[in-house]
């Protein structure tokens, strides 16, 4: 194993460090694993959080700051955040206005969650929460019962930050969160496994000449092992599950995301797009936005994920709104 860390128990401990240090407007609580923005809590905002576990990056603390999340919380490598520090979390950002948590769908995750907004909530905070769960490609996985939350999350954080920010209430907030779930679908795709600092090895076994489709982020195996397939094929395979499973058809919009999963090229990722939109305008569906890169990872895997969510004049208000975070900028027009 080659990696630029220096001890395996001191990775996410350091990463947090560093990343404060490169941007001085968020802050870490004192004794957790918890960053936050630097002006949190924001008075007379709703406050919306996220967190899981490391490995993800930008995800989660890459998408603080305004427009986007007030919280996030980083567990150890692919390992949840405990309650005790999701609870902190919640607690630092609140205003008095209610707090959102984003939760993606693994089951240490929204057990965490659900205990810390009941501990939140004994401090009379307004706790409410989204459980996002837009993979395709598994029912039940080795850490789920449902589906997987995966890169769809990323939307869910983008409009439910912004309509925090025009000054929507808790339970607005939670329903622009929930439209954006009930909306976006995605599916993902490994040419090689990952490789955790804690194991020093792949995490699953794959041929030179083999590919691994509908895979988590989490570097579990996905649902179907095949020979190794051009751009166009894979990308065909993709797109057609998430559009059949969205049921998105003729004169509507949309938005798309090609995700890399850490180790792939940003040249590949654009290979991708140009199949995917040329797909989306042979069914007659329109391209709103196009987000192409590196938004939910899984450490070092090589491999990239399509994500489509449909789109009215709502959310694309909101997927304008400005944002300024680390991971994602949206420019005021």
């Amino acid at each position: 194993m080659k990696k630029l860390i220096n001890e395996s128990g001191d990775v996410v401990d350091e990463m947090l460090d560093g990343m404060v240090a490169a941007h001085p407007e968020l802050r870490r609580l004192d004794g957790t694993n918890v960053l936050v923005r630097g002006d949190a809590p924001v008075d007379g905002k709703v406050a919306v959080v996220s967190g899981g576990g490391s490995g993800h990056e930008p995800t989660h603390a890459g998408y603080l700051g305004e427009g986007m999340l007030d919280g996030a919380a980083a567990g150890e490598v692919f390992t949840s955040p405990t309650a005790d520090q999701l609870n902190d979390m919640i607690q630092a950002v609140d205003a008095g206005e209610g707090v959102l948590c984003v939760v993606k769908n693994y089951e240490g995750d929204v057990m965490n969650f659900d205990t810390a907004a009941e501990m939140a909530g004994m401090e009379d905070v307004d706790v409410e929460q989204v459980v996002v769960n837009d993979d395709v490609a598994v029912e039940d996985s080795l850490y789920t019962s449902g589906r997987r939350g995966v890169a769809g999350t990323i939307f869910v954080h983008k409009c439910a930050g912004a309509k925090a920010a025009e000054g929507g209430d808790l339970g607005e907030v939670k329903a622009v969160a929930e439209k954006v779930i009930d909306n976006v679908r995605t599916m993902g795709m490994a040419l090689t496994s990952c490789v955790t600092p804690e194991k020093g090895e792949p995490t699953f076994d794959l041929g030179e000449d083999e590919i691994e489709l509908g895979i988590g982020i989490h570097g579990e195996p996905g649902t179907e092992r095949a020979d190794i397939m051009t751009a166009d094929e894979i990308t065909e395979h993709l797109t057609e599950n998430v559009l059949d499973d969205l049921d998105v058809g003729e004169g509507e919009e949309v938005v798309t995301m090609v995700n890399g999963m850490g180790g792939t090229p940003l040249s590949e990722l654009y290979i991708v797009n140009r199949k995917l939109q040329s797909m989306l305008d042979d069914r007659g569906i329109e391209t709103w936005d196009a987000w192409v890169g590196d938004y939910m990872t899984s450490l070092d895997m090589m491999g990239c994920s399509v994500s489509v969510l449909r789109v009215d004049d709502e959310l694309k208000d909101l997927l304008g709104a400005p944002a300024h975070t680390p991971a994602l900028t949206v420019a005021e027009e």
